[in-house]
């Protein structure tokens, strides 16, 4: 593969999946705007990983079925629109509308993954996965701090407004350059839909990855959707900019995507697995005793988006190993299980802040890493 063509897919990546999290800073900004609650609030973040949990499991399996160029250009159009709508919204429920279908349509993130794959020598996917991912996963880390930026400077509105601008023009520069890739299977939809479905119960690789990687998001979803209360709350008082440059912290995890690759690459996947969920937990131990140490809770923040990158790539590692003619619909399996984790741990760390603060959040993401740890453990009996 040509380097500039990973990295434009590792750009491309990053700058659509970060439409998940540019309201995460924004929450307090939001809740004052639209007059709601904590919990209501935190309700934007949870519709938009619905929708990409939609998204993955009725619009990535197209991408067996259907040319990837002509999909991801599609796709990325309504993105643009709704991001339009959502920037424009006048009232909460328009805004929820909006987050919930650019959240569906952002799944392009989730379709240039598997053309990397497909593309990729067999001796060098791992390694080329983990290049675009970390595309995405930086554009996943810094979002945050552009949102905070952005809003801080020119208002809410504009963040979406300016997302939507980067959409358009990746839909032009894509449709340009990414080569032509045909179809793996001429099944009609609703066959693809079913075999994805099928996927799930023939491979239980895919589950148990699956799941690992539910629990490990659903922990990262509840740390990053509530932080920013405690950030701009009277322990630290930060502003919007202040919340964005922590969120520059929790960036320096994605390094660990490339390494990621090659140690699946050299058959290390399962204890680099266990060491992650290991990792994970402790995260949280540290981010408890950062409510009042802004050092650890940034050392938390670090530790706690490596674990879950690791996981992420190897994870992905795993799964487009079992068949190869039907990665796309491997991938949104795979994605569409550990996103409604993910959606589930934003809206029960926003319950969580909000019936018993900072310490309730960090006591439930030390849960999560540690389920899957345990699970991790029965893995070589199920073999």
């Amino acid at each position: 593969m040509p380097g500039r063509l990973v990295a434009l897919l590792a750009v491309a990546s990053g700058l659509t999946v970060a439409n998940l999290y540019y309201a995460q800073p924004l929450l307090s900004t939001l809740r004052s705007v639209f007059h709601t609650g904590t919990a209501t609030v935190g309700l934007i973040i949870t519709v938009t990983q619905i929708g990409y949990v939609a998204g993955m499991l009725l619009l990535v399996p197209l991408g067996d079925r259907v040319e990837k160029r002509r999909l991801v250009t599609v796709l990325l159009a309504v993105t643009t629109l709704a991001l339009v709508a959502a920037g424009t919204a006048t009232g909460f429920a328009v805004l929820l509308g909006a987050s919930l279908i650019a959240g569906a349509t952002s799944v392009v993130a989730q379709i240039l993954v598997p053309f990397a794959a497909g593309l990729a020598p067999d001796h060098a996917r791992g390694r080329i996965v983990g290049r675009v991912m970390s595309g995405l996963l930086t554009g996943i880390l810094l979002s945050r701090t552009l949102s905070s930026l952005v809003s801080d400077a020119a208002g809410w509105r504009v963040v979406y407004l300016g997302s939507a601008a980067l959409m358009a023009i990746l839909a032009v520069t894509l449709h340009l350059t990414l080569p032509e890739h045909a179809p793996t299977t001429a099944a009609p939809y609703h066959h693809v839909l079913r075999s994805t479905v099928r996927l799930v119960r023939t491979h239980p690789a895919l589950l148990r990855r699956g799941l690992y990687q539910a629990a490990m998001f659903g922990a990262f979803s509840a740390f990053w959707t509530t932080v920013s209360f405690l950030l701009t709350g009277p322990e630290y008082g930060y502003s919007a900019i202040g919340v964005g440059l922590f969120a520059l912290v929790g960036a320096a995890g994605a390094a660990v995507a490339p390494l990621a690759g090659r140690w699946a690459d050299r058959g290390l996947a399962r204890p680099v697995t266990g060491i992650a969920f290991g990792v994970g937990a402790l995260a949280f131990v540290l981010a408890g005793f950062g409510q009042h140490a802004i050092v650890l809770l940034a050392l938390a923040a670090v530790l706690l988006d490596t674990a879950v990158q690791t996981t992420l790539i190897v994870g992905q590692h795993t799964i487009y190993r079992l068949d190869p003619a039907a990665r796309a619909r491997l991938n949104s399996a795979f994605i569409a299980v550990f996103f409604a984790g993910g959606a589930l741990g934003s809206q029960l760390g926003s319950v969580a802040y909000h019936a018993a603060g900072w310490n309730a959040v960090t006591a439930l993401g030390a849960v999560l890493p540690v389920l899957a740890l345990l699970y991790w453990l029965t893995e070589r009996r199920a073999r």
